[in-house]
């Protein structure tokens, strides 16, 4: 089942500081990492406060849905059946408040050049900062993957169509959506 792809793939909640689980702590990170890379270097006090708010709203969400045993702790199966209870079959707008400004501010953070589309070479710098590969060519290929006609007319992604396409990512769980590649090629 697709699902299961989509939730080994997807690197959006990562286990940052590599202890085995998400804990608030690896969101903590996420939020400095954030408020860099979207600043491109620049890191203000008041931006880092916004995101540090921000993913430790998504931590305490995240607790909330997936902490079954409520240890501080969210294991990769746990984790798995968090996002498949709030998330598999459901639309963008039923997604949790907390998920949906997260992915809203990961557009941001993708969207280099601050004109409101994600463009092929923001998608390519993406994809090469997580994963090793050795050819341009497929990182190309998952992109125009993911484009309407409509989006290739504006040059790439915009912010509703890349909330669509997080949106399908995670919960449909068919094996040919366009939008398994999201986070590039498979």
């Amino acid at each position: 089942m697709m699902v299961r792809l989509h939730l080994q793939r997807i690197d959006i909640f990562s286990d940052i500081d590599n202890n085995g689980f998400l804990d608030e702590n690896d969101f903590l990170c996420m939020a400095v990492r954030a408020c860099v890379v979207e600043g491109k270097g620049d890191c203000s006090a008041s931006r880092l406060e916004e995101y540090k708010k921000l993913m430790n709203n998504l931590w305490e969400e995240m607790c909330q849905i997936a902490d079954d045993d409520k240890d501080g702790k969210i294991s990769t199966a746990e984790f798995k059946e968090g996002v498949r209870k709030t998330c598999v079959g459901k639309k963008y707008s039923e997604f949790p408040q907390a998920m949906k400004a997260f992915i809203e501010s990961n557009f941001r953070i993708l969207d280099i050049n601050g004109d409101g589309i994600v463009g092929i070479e923001e998608f390519r710098f993406n994809c090469i900062t997580r994963m090793a590969i050795d050819d341009v060519a497929p990182i190309d290929k998952a992109f125009n993957a993911l484009l309407t006609d409509e989006d290739r007319k504006v040059g790439g992604i915009n912010m509703d169509r890349y909330k669509e396409l997080y949106g399908q990512f995670l919960s449909n769980t068919a094996e040919n959506h366009p939008a398994v590649y999201l986070f590039g090629p498979l």
